[in-house]
């Protein structure tokens, strides 16, 4: 039992050192709220991590055609498709315009 004490402080000080962070820390941890509604819009719009604007923008019309409410859609998914648009604009970076 002590050996076995003794392998996991001495396993967990390695971690510490070549990781920088004790191993509970990445139990602990899981992903953030924003970056899960990220991934979650990113599920939602079928587009890539690397999407650029015009990808977001093609695949949010591809998906309003689909579940719009004329098409037997409702507006909730709409406005689930619109969010997950904004959310994934809102993370591109920023360009900053020609002078």
């Amino acid at each position: 039992m002590i050996r076995f004490l003794v392998i996991a402080v001495v396993l967990s000080v390695l971690c510490r050192w070549a990781l920088g962070k004790w191993p509970w820390e990445y139990l602990a941890r899981g992903r953030s709220t924003r970056s899960q509604a990220i991934l979650r819009a990113r599920r939602l719009l079928a587009v890539p991590e690397n999407a650029n604007h015009s990808e977001i923008l093609a695949a949010h019309k591809r998906l309003v055609a689909m579940v719009h409410p004329d098409r037997g859609g409702t507006s909730e998914q709409v406005h689930e498709a619109n969010a997950a648009r904004d959310l994934l604009l809102d993370e591109l970076p920023h360009e900053v315009p020609p002078q």
